[in-house]
This record gives structure tokens, C-alpha cells and sequence, in this order.
């Protein structure tokens, strides 16, 4: 007879953690919560404090830390040092203002009750921490990850992943067991230099690496290099004494300086999925029920405790930088939960006779079950965040313009401003924007509520006015009755929205023309006024297929007619042409003729290397050093010193790049049909 096959243990449990997230997260779906709270509650039902099905919780850690490295990952992939450095002052000053707040008001409320100021102190770190995981998870779906708000929620979690080292040192000396301020020093020069070497490494090491992988067009490959640059740097740091997380975030942002780190981002996004929701299912198996109900005042006086102390630090931190009440509020909300890395804390503190508030097991317990409720209550508590702001920025429009002079938002200041661009907001977007107008002598004004943006601005000597862009006195100051264009490169549709609606109201005759990343947000901001609506996700595709059509010959008007077609999201309405064979069929890959004479005219003053160009006679009909080894290439380019005809960087070998580099052969023209534009290598300029 044949033996009767026996599932390992470990894959029962397996099934059921992922049978039970994938079933419970769908039921969330379809009653309208995110899915975040379905991986909780299936964590409550399958742990051992409930169903039982999981049993092995070494198991599940170990998912659950591999998912939170995957998820700090990719939000550091979605980043880079550019913005990070944009926000240290939130990182340092906000970050470390809140953390400071919540573990002082901590202290201070415990010790009335008797708490010895060591205990109280030790709580106060506690409560300090809030959730990097779900905030970011939180910020990333609902697509305000690069809104102001999202940077001030991500600076603050930042520093909060950077005290947790010093928190954890203190733990022992708080105890009275050991420790001291040399260890502490070490351990924080230690954990600084491991950040300045990653630092180091994105900017020197890592591009060229991702280059040379990418260029095996091996995925598997990609995908291990990947992969190994997330765990190794993650393991780096934690060696070094600082969290997993935050080690998963610089590794992230490692990868985010090479120009394939989209490429990296799709290639590990399935497995995050995967451990992501196996963290938060652990969080939930850490849930006891039972304990719930028959300690249910002492766990809602602790979640009540929780939410009060942290959303008033919070929101007093984030207002103390400048930024506004709405944005202040709705990040106290957001960030009032209690942290992963609490819970870290917390054994460490239970290993060396520390409890919260002092009360044992029973303190412990209850600790534990208010963070697990304030995490499930997140996104509501974010919802709420959200309508808070929204309505108290209704109420800063109706302030007067009496109001608005108090406040130092004089016309007068623009007031020599006439047919210019007002620009709403200064994100990513806005800041080339402004660069082009600038170089161009176009005349623009700023208006951004963002102090870090107001003061890069200003330093660069642009002009720049502080104010809310959606109030009628902020757009009235900056003379929008007078401009000839507004532009509103807002991330967040909500607030675009609010902009585009007053700004038509106060300058009926002005082109409104905003940005938004989904064609789908368009439909709203043409209903509230905006003349044109600029969609990331329909330009990418534009210029997609642009590129395929040029590349078989087709007319520029058949393109741009194309292009008409699918800005305005209606595909069954492309046009029909018939280019013929000789402009729709794929070009040769031997199309040039090397007897023609091929010439530039170049823009003057542009550049210092044009006395040398001349006609000249392409070497090959198509790029030489690719037809010797049999590759293939993308477009062409043609020397214009020796006609030597070469690939463009966009192809797998560059060839174009490489000759300026054997030679020092200044300038290339385009081969291309119907680009008549040149390059100098050496100005970086085009001609």
C-alpha cells in the first residue's frame, strides 16, 4: 500500500495565514475598508488567542520582518536624496520635537499616579513611536506619499526609526542593570557611519552596478541583485545597532538613484505584497480577545490616553515648523497609533523589570492591546485626519482681505506683475517649471504653504509668496487677476481642485492649466474650470507610442492626432491612416546612405565647439559598430567631425557616448527621420 503523504506543519500554517488574509482582506474590500484592517482582523481570528490555526509564531515573525524590510524597500525606492535632503528639517526638528513632546507629556501625566520618573520615562518612549509600516503603506495607497502632508508624516516616522536606537541603549540604564553614555555615543557613531556610507554608495557605486546587471537582460539576475542590496544593507545596519526598517528605507534609496529603479520597484513589488500582509497579520495574532473584554476600561483608557497625547504632540510639532493648522491636524491623526517598534521596546524593557506605567503583565497586556486597536483604527483615524483638514481650510477661505494684510500678504508686493504665470505649489513639477520660466525671462510668482519649499525658493532668488493657494487673499496678492496663466501642480486632486476653482473665480479670463498624476482626475478639474489638464499617465502613454510610430515612419500630424485622442481618454475614437508600406512598414536596419552629405546648422552662441562642423559622409548604413557584432540599436547618430555613425544611449550599447569618449569628437546630429537637432557632449547644450 502506498504511504499516506503528510503536509509539513509549517505549510498547514502557511495555508491558513494566506487563505485567511486573501478571504478576510476581499470581505474588507467589499464593505469599504482597506485591506490593512481585513489582514488584522484575519490575524485576530487565526492566532493562538482565537481560532488557533497559527500556532508557530517564530514562523510568522520571521514573514513579518521580511515584510517590513520589502515594504520600506520600495517606499525608499519611491523617494531619492534629493527629496530626503528636502525635508531634513522636518526629520531633525519635527521629528524630534514630537518625540520629545509625547515622551515628556507622558511622564509628566504618569507621575501624579506614582509612576517613578524612570518608569514614566520608559512609557513615554513607548507611546513616543509611531507605526512607519501602516503611514507609509497608508500614504502610498491613498497616492499622497509626495503631498506635503505625506513628507511631514514621513520625516517625523524617519527620526522616530532613528531614536529608537538611543531608546533602546537607555532601556538598561533606566533599569539601574547597566549601560552608560559612552555606549550610547559608540553606538550612535556606529549607526551614523553606516548612513553615510549607504549615502555614499547611491551616489558613487550603485548606478553603475543596477547598469551592468541590467544590461545581462537576465531577470532572475536583476531580480537577486535587487534583492540582495535590500536584505544585505537592511542586515548592515541592524549591525550597526539601527532598526531593520530604516536600514530597508536607505537600501531603497540606494536603488532610487539608478535610472532603473522603476524597473527594480515592479520586480519586487509581488513579494512585498506578500510579506507586507503577513506583518500585519502578525500584529493582529498579537491581539488576545479574551483580555479585551475583561480588561475592556483599562484597554479604552489607554487607546483614549494614546490618541490625546500623540495627536496634540504632534500636531504642535508640525505647527511649530510653520506649516499650517489643517496640515498640523490631520498629521496628529494619522500618526497617533503606537509603533511596531514599540513592541521591541517594550520585551526590552520587560527583560530588565520595566512595564508600562509600572503595572506588570497586566500593564503589558493592556499596552499591547490598545496599540493593536489604535492600528486597526488607522485609516479610519486617517479618513478623519483628512476631513479635519478639508474643513478647516474652508474656513481659512472666508478669511477677509483685512485678514490677509494682518497676515503680510500685501498686493503690493507683486503688484508690478502683469501677464505672468502664477505658479500653485512648489513640488517636484513646479520646481522645473519655475527653472524654465526663469531661464526664459518669463515673469512667474511662487505661492506655496510649504516653509522648506518657500526658503529653497527664496534662496535661489525666485520670487516666492507664502500663503495657501486655494485662499482668494493668497491668489489676489499674487496678482492671479492679472496673470496670463495659472498652473496648479498640486499631487493631491482634492486640494487642485479647491485651487483651480477659486483661481477661475477671480480671473475668469487666465488659462488654467493643472497637473494631476491619473487621466482619471482630470474630469474634476475641467469641471471646476482649469483650460487644460496635464495627466502623467497619459503623457508616459503618449510618448510611448510616439516613439514606436516615429520609428516606423509615421507623419508627426497623424501623431499628434494620436496624442489628441488619448489626452482626452477616448480610444475607440483614434484615427484610421493608411501610411502605405513605405511609412508603416519597419525600417531596414541598413536605411542610411553613405553617399549623402549630411550637415547641421546650429543655434548661435549656443555653444563654442560649431567652427568644426562640416558636411560629412556616414561611415555605415546604420550604426558601424553594431552591424560588427551583429547588436541591434534604437536610433542613430552621426558625428560631425568624422560622420562616424553610432547609437544613441537609449540602446543597449551607447556606442554614440562611447566614440565622443575615444575621440573627443564634440558634437552628433541626429539620424532620424525628420530631427534636424544636434548634441555637444562637451557644453551639454542642444544645437
Amino acid at each position: 500500500m502506498l504511504a499516506t503523504a503528510v503536509a509539513p506543519p509549517f505549510l498547514v500554517q502557511s495555508v491558513a495565514l494566506v487563505v485567511a488574509a486573501a478571504a478576510i482582506a476581499y470581505l474588507s474590500y467589499r464593505i469599504g475598508l482597506v485591506p490593512i484592517v481585513g489582514f488584522l482582523a484575519a490575524g485576530v481570528l487565526i492566532g493562538p488567542n482565537a481560532l488557533g490555526l497559527v500556532s508557530d509564531r517564530e514562523l510568522v515573525n520571521a514573514s513579518a520582518e521580511m515584510g517590513v524590510i520589502l515594504l520600506l524597500f520600495t517606499i525608499g525606492i519611491e523617494f531619492s536624496l534629493e527629496k530626503l535632503a528636502r525635508i531634513q528639517t522636518l526629520i531633525f526638528g519635527g521629528g524630534g520635537l514630537q518625540v520629545l513632546l509625547a515622551t515628556v507629556a507622558t511622564m509628566a501625566a504618569l507621575l501624579p499616579f506614582g509612576v517613578d520618573w524612570r518608569t514614566g520615562l520608559f512609557t513615554g518612549f513607548l507611546v513616543s513611536l509611531s507605526s512607519t509600516v501602516i503611514v507609509l503603506k497608508l500614504l502610498g495607497d491613498r497616492g499622497e506619499s509626495n503631498t506635503t502632508f505625506g513628507q511631514v508624516s514621513l520625516g517625523l516616522l524617519i527620526f522616530q526609526d532613528l531614536a529608537i536606537v538611543v531608546m533602546v541603549l537607555l532601556v538598561p540604564m533606566l533599569s539601574g542593570t547597566g549601560g552608560s553614555a559612552l555606549a550610547i555615543i559608540w553606538a550612535l557613531g556606529k549607526a551614523l557611519g553606516i548612513i553615510l556610507a549607504v549615502l555614499l554608495v547611491a551616489r558613487r557605486l550603485m548606478p553603475p552596478l543596477l547598469e551592468r546587471v541590467a544590461r545581462t537582460c537576465s531577470p532572475e539576475l536583476f531580480l537577486l541583485t535587487v534583492i540582495a542590496i535590500c536584505f544585505g544593507t537592511a542586515w548592515l545596519t541592524s549591525v550597526a545597532g539601527v532598526s531593520l526598517s530604516l536600514g530597508a528605507f536607505l537600501a531603497g534609496l540606494l536603488v532610487s538613484e539608478s535610472r532603473f529603479s522603476h524597473h527594480a520597484f515592479g520586480e519586487i513589488m509581488p513579494l512585498q505584497i506578500l510579506f507586507s500582509a503577513t506583518f500585519f497579520v502578525s500584529i493582529g495574532m498579537l491581539l488576545d480577545p479574551g483580555f479585551l473584554s475583561q480588561h475592556l476600561p483599562l484597554v479604552t483608557g489607554t487607546v483614549l490616553f494614546v490618541l490625546l497625547i500623540k495627536s496634540v504632540t504632534t500636531a504642535a510639532s508640525v505647527r511649530a515648523l510653520g506649516y499650517s493648522w489643517p496640515i498640523a491636524a490631520a498629521s496628529g491623526l494619522m500618526l497617533a497609533q503606537i509603533g511596531e517598534f514599540s513592541f521591541v521596546l517594550n520585551r526590552a524593557g520587560d527583560a530588565v523589570g520595566l512595564t508600562p506605567a509600572g503595572l506588570g503583565e497586566t500593564g503589558s497586556q493592556a499596552f499591547l492591546a490598545a496599540s493593536v486597536v489604535l492600528m486597526v483604527a488607522t485609516p479610519q483615524l486617517a479618513t478623519l485626519g483628512s476631513r479635519v483638514r478639508l474643513k478647516l481650510e474652508h474656513r481659512r477661505e472666508v478669511v477677509d482681505s483685512t485678514e490677509a494684510q494682518e497676515e503680510g500678504l500685501s498686493s503690493a508686493t507683486f503688484a508690478h506683475l502683469s501677464d505672468h504665470v502664477v505658479v500653485a505649489g512648489y513640488g517636484v513639477a513646479a520646481r522645473h517649471l519655475v527653472q524654465v520660466l526663469h531661464r526664459s525671462h518669463l515673469p512667474f510668482v511662487i505661492t506655496t504653504l510649504s516653509p522648506g519649499g518657500a526658503i529653497e525658493a527664496e534662496d535661489a532668488g525666485l520670487p516666492v509668496l507664502r500663503g495657501d493657494s486655494a485662499r482668494q487673499h493668497t491668489l489676489l496678492a499674487a496678482g492671479v487677476d492679472r496673470a496670463k496663466m495659472v498652473v496648479v501642480a498640486d499631487d493631491d486632486p482634492a486640494t487642485a481642485e479647491h485651487v483651480v476653482a477659486v483661481a477661475r473665480s477671480l480671473a475668469p479670463s487666465a488659462r488654467i492649466v493643472a497637473r494631476t498624476r491619473f487621466q482619471s482626475e482630470g474630469a474634476g478639474l475641467l469641471a471646476v474650470g482649469a483650460d487644460a489638464v496635464i495627466a502623467e499617465e497619459s503623457e508616459g502613454i503618449v510618448q510611448l507610442f510616439a516613439d514606436v510610430l516615429r520609428m516606423y515612419g509615421a507623419q508627426t500630424d497623424d501623431i499628434e492626432r494620436y496624442a489628441s485622442t488619448v489626452r482626452h481618454g477616448v480610444y475607440h475614437e483614434l484615427p484610421q491612416t493608411d501610411h502605405g508600406a513605405r511609412t508603416m512598414s519597419p525600417r531596414s536596419r541598413n536605411d542610411i546612405d553613405p553617399a549623402s552629405t549630411v550637415t547641421l546648422t546650429p543655434a548661435v552662441g549656443r555653444c563654442d565647439h560649431t567652427t568644426g562642423i562640416r558636411g560629412v559622409h556616414p561611415s555605415a548604413r546604420g550604426c558601424e559598430d553594431c552591424l560588427r557584432i551583429g547588436a541591434a540599436w534604437v536610433h542613430l547618430r552621426i558625428c560631425m567631425t568624422c560622420g562616424h555613425v553610432a547609437c544613441c544611449d537609449s540602446s543597449p550599447h551607447r556606442h554614440a557616448t562611447k566614440h565622443f569618449h575615444a575621440t573627443s569628437h564634440p558634437i552628433v546630429k541626429s539620424m532620424e527621420p525628420g530631427e534636424q537637432w544636434g548634441w555637444c557632449y562637451v557644453d551639454e547644450v542642444t544645437l
